[in-house]
């Protein structure tokens, strides 16, 4: 979780604040909301790009997990998208998506079981 934070604070840096910093210096700031919708943007091609191309992220590589969908396969594009959208209010709403899977007969996060997908561990 950390290490994804991590990549989520340098895809920010370098994808939002940089590109903030030189639009103002030429004084072009982007508005409130143009702001956020950057950002929703930036992480959905982030996340969604590393989950249809290979599954993981760069920080599911250190732990070695993987997304697959909840017959085993690759994920579908809509899949990735939607469990991209589900995480947020599951993360969001004081992470009740997270302590879903405390209680699931499974141990899957609630956004998983929205997208239909699931995240397996693989040993080398």
């Amino acid at each position: 979780m950390l290490y994804e934070a991590l990549v989520v604070a340098a895809i920010l840096l370098i994808g939002f604040l940089l590109p903030q910093i030189v639009l103002a210096g030429f004084g072009w700031p982007m508005p409130g909301k143009l702001q956020w919708i950057h950002i929703f943007s930036l992480l959905l091609v982030y996340f969604v790009w590393f989950w249809l191309h290979g599954g993981q992220t760069l920080a599911m590589k250190t732990w070695k997990l993987r997304i697959v969908s909840t017959e085993g396969t690759r994920l579908r594009p809509l899949q990735a998208v939607l469990r991209y959208l589900a995480a947020w209010p599951s993360i969001l709403l004081f992470g009740i998506g997270i302590l879903w899977a405390l209680f699931d007969q499974d141990g899957q996060f609630l956004h998983d079981r929205i997208a239909g997908t699931r995240i397996v561990f693989e040993p080398s």
